[in-house]
């Protein structure tokens, strides 16, 4: 099976090292330290338990140069899609299937969504519709991502925790490329349930994302720090309350309550969410598709959403400033005033 991986970062390195290493054919599409670091020593993946994976595989800058697949594994961020999607067709046949990876609302939402809302547009993942141009979604694999990992230098992914994948058809079928890139995923050895209603699975990731994200980019705590801290809890939970009221105008039910979906991001630790990663890396913030985008669907099913627009306006403001000034923020421990170099004295 002939398998390409955009976007070889934490999440694509963590799953095209382990396909890789299970003996599928794959491809990574890669630039820069990354392509070289994946040419010259593959993609190395340290697991949970310590054990190193080092899979050698294809890699290119140009998706042109790797031919058709049979799966596209997008793994690029939402915000970055609409920059890839119209090279995507380099690797792309008549029975090519496009497996997204990105959190939050995704482009595709409403097709095959069934309803008044069906062929609806949203703007926050798609803003000028090029995306939709560009990529048929009847190619569209939904997936939803719930390992934390993290890109620790070119060519290095480091898993923190998880080995889960939920796939799911927008149409809710059961077909067979679903099941055979399900059966890929499971043979490398991660969980890759298919099901009926990956938009509810869509919420229920999101439910956590547009809450744990911004505020830790905020405040810059860990997962465990915010959610161990009263008032920061109390937000999330007020955050995950309205968006779960605007999930359910679209018929989606969560199959775990917040206090279980917190209680599981808890577990996680002292990890730092993407968006602090990229906070203090200087990367684009994940802002649309996992904040913006609920308050878009909240207006247009007239619900309100005061905690998620404030942290939005918040978050978003903090972006802005931080590409206006080509910057990042991160807190470095102070030197302590007695291990300072201290002024000479005057004879």
């Amino acid at each position: 099976m002939k398998i390409a991986v955009v976007g070889a970062g934490a999440i694509g390195g963590y799953v095209g090292g382990w396909l890789a290493a299970a003996g599928e054919d794959v491809t990574f599409i890669a630039r820069g330290a990354n392509l070289d670091a994946i040419r010259r020593d593959g993609m190395r993946v340290v697991g949970e338990d310590g054990s190193l994976v080092c899979a050698h595989a294809a890699a290119h800058e140009k998706m042109r140069d790797a031919g058709p697949q049979d799966f596209v594994i997008l793994a690029v961020k939402a915000h970055q899609v609409a920059a890839v999607a119209e090279d995507l067709a380099a690797l792309c046949d008549d029975r090519t299937a496009i497996v997204t990876m990105q959190n939050g609302i995704p482009w595709w939402y409403f097709y095959k969504h069934g309803g008044e809302y069906e062929n609806s547009r949203v703007r926050s993942a798609d803003p000028d519709g090029s995306i939709a141009r560009h990529i048929d979604a009847s190619r569209v694999i939904g997936s939803v991502v719930y390992p934390a990992a993290v890109l620790e230098s070119p060519g290095l992914v480091r898993v923190i925790e998880g080995k889960r994948f939920t796939l799911g058809e927008p149409d809710g079928s059961s077909s067979e490329r679903a099941q055979a890139i399900a059966d890929a995923l499971t043979r490398a050895g991660f969980k890759a349930p298919v099901i009926s209603d990956i938009r509810s699975e869509i919420w229920l990731k999101l439910w956590g994302n547009l809450s744990f994200n911004p505020i830790s980019a905020l405040t810059h705590a860990t997962l465990a720090g915010l959610l161990r801290f009263p008032l920061t809890r109390q937000l999330s939970i007020e955050m995950m309350r309205e968006a779960e009221a605007v999930a359910n105008k679209f018929g989606v039910t969560f199959r775990v309550g917040i206090d279980k979906r917190i209680a599981g991001a808890e577990r996680v630790g002292e990890h730092k969410t993407s968006m602090l990663q990229d906070v203090e890396s200087g990367r684009p913030l994940e802002i649309e598709a996992l904040i913006g985008s609920v308050v878009e669907l909240g207006r247009l099913t007239n619900t309100q959403t005061p905690h998620i627009d404030v942290v939005y306006a918040l978050v978003t403001l903090l972006a802005k400033e931080l590409a206006a000034h080509n910057g990042k923020l991160s807190i470095a421990q102070s030197v302590p005033t007695s291990s300072r170099a201290q002024p000479a004295l005057a004879p």
